[in-house]
């Protein structure tokens, strides 16, 4: 597998482009070579796929979203290991979240998801308070 970051995707048209970490030519990415929703691709988001030759060049295969950031695997979820965050550090996390996963989100957008992250959580005893 090969890591990158999607570097433009039309939603309209099915297709945009990754930049390989690796370096090389941007990488030919079609909607219907993801395991992801469609919805969770735009510019900044990191991918792992794999490369194949296209009719025109490099294309993604098999594409799906990469392990975080640090290039080790999500950790799997264990609820009794859950720490109950302040409203103030769950806003924070969740900002560095976004900006890490999606650089090219607005201050406003970072703003309504963050507002709508909080109340959610809050909802669901997620936080204190």
């Amino acid at each position: 597998m090969v890591a990158g970051r999607v570097v433009r995707f039309d939603h309209v048209r099915g297709y945009g482009f990754i930049t390989p970490e690796t370096g090389g030519d941007d990488v030919f990415l079609h909607v219907n070579d993801m395991q992801v929703s469609e919805s969770l691709v735009s510019p900044g988001v990191r991918v792992e796929f794999e490369i194949e030759n296209g009719e025109r060049g490099p294309k993604a295969a098999g594409v799906r979203l990469a392990p975080w950031e640090t290039g080790k695997p999500s950790p799997s979820y264990d609820d009794s290991l859950c720490d109950v965050l302040t409203p103030v550090e769950f806003t924070q996390e969740v900002t560095e979240v976004l900006l890490a996963a999606a650089p090219s989100l607005t201050g406003q957008q970072i703003l309504q998801v963050r507002g709508g992250l909080a109340q959610f959580a809050k909802d669901h005893g997620w936080t204190e308070g």
